[in-house]
């Protein structure tokens, strides 16, 4: 089923969720050589039911020659439930972190949001000139930290988990996750390729992607919606391949 317009959704959800969405791609065409990415046909745009609500998802997947995918979904359940997550994989002969984004918005309000570049090395530990970038950007009091979830020791020291207190701070969330994004890109551009260590990334990628697919509270949503089968298939080849 094709979507009934490219933005349809987007324009319906949260204004921070809208405004990130637009940021990403827009860093993505700024900094990146982006062509399609070959995401089957049926998983571009799907629809369901959650607990009698419409269950919408739209997915934008893109291809670099740093990353083998870029994937940007969007998610609304009914007018209570608006959903973003992106996660950027890097191609295996390119020793990069794992660049993941995701917040969780229901009823105008913004209750989970979460940003990060994860380390895939075999010492769990960023590349040096990550750890530089990354510590000189101005510390932002958040007034409301989450706890990570007990299978989080995939993310660095450098994760940002919250629930927004404000607009305000919305608004900063979306912008540190900007400047995330920016050194991504300009340190991957940057950035030459390592067959020799292929291996090494692929494990610590197959490690991230292991994690995350214990995601109780994604997987029992698409459970709900589409059935066990579906929800594995496709937390296994949209949300969280190993390539």
């Amino acid at each position: 089923m094709s979507p009934p317009s490219t933005s349809s959704l987007r324009e319906q959800q949260h204004p921070a969720i809208r405004q990130l969405a637009n940021g990403i791609e827009a860093v993505w065409q700024r900094h990146l050589d982006l062509s399609p990415y070959p995401l089957p046909a049926e998983l571009g745009y799907v629809e369901g039911r959650l607990e009698g609500e419409k269950l919408t998802i739209e997915n934008r997947c893109y291809q670099t020659p740093q990353f083998r995918k870029l994937h940007l979904e969007l998610a609304r359940v009914g007018t209570s439930l608006d959903i973003l997550h992106c996660v950027m994989f890097p191609r295996a002969d390119y020793a990069l972190p794992m660049f993941g984004t995701d917040i969780v918005g229901g009823r105008g309000q913004i209750s989970a949001a979460i940003a990060d570049l994860s380390p895939t090395s075999r010492d769990r530990t960023l590349p040096m000139e990550y750890q530089q970038s990354l510590a000189a950007l101005p510390s932002i009091p958040f007034s409301q930290p989450r706890d990570l979830p007990p299978w989080g020791d995939i993310f660095s020291e450098f994760c940002l988990f919250i629930r927004p207190g404000s607009e305000s701070e919305e608004v900063a969330f979306v912008k540190r996750v900007f400047e995330f994004l920016e050194i991504h890109c300009q340190r991957a551009i940057a950035t030459q390729p390592t067959p020799e260590n292929r291996a090494e990334i692929l494990t610590g990628q197959h490690y991230y992607c292991t994690k995350q697919q214990q995601n109780d509270k994604t997987r029992r949503v698409l459970e709900k919606a589409f059935g066990v089968d579906w929800a594995n298939h496709y937390m296994t080849t949209v949300l969280f391949d190993f390539g």
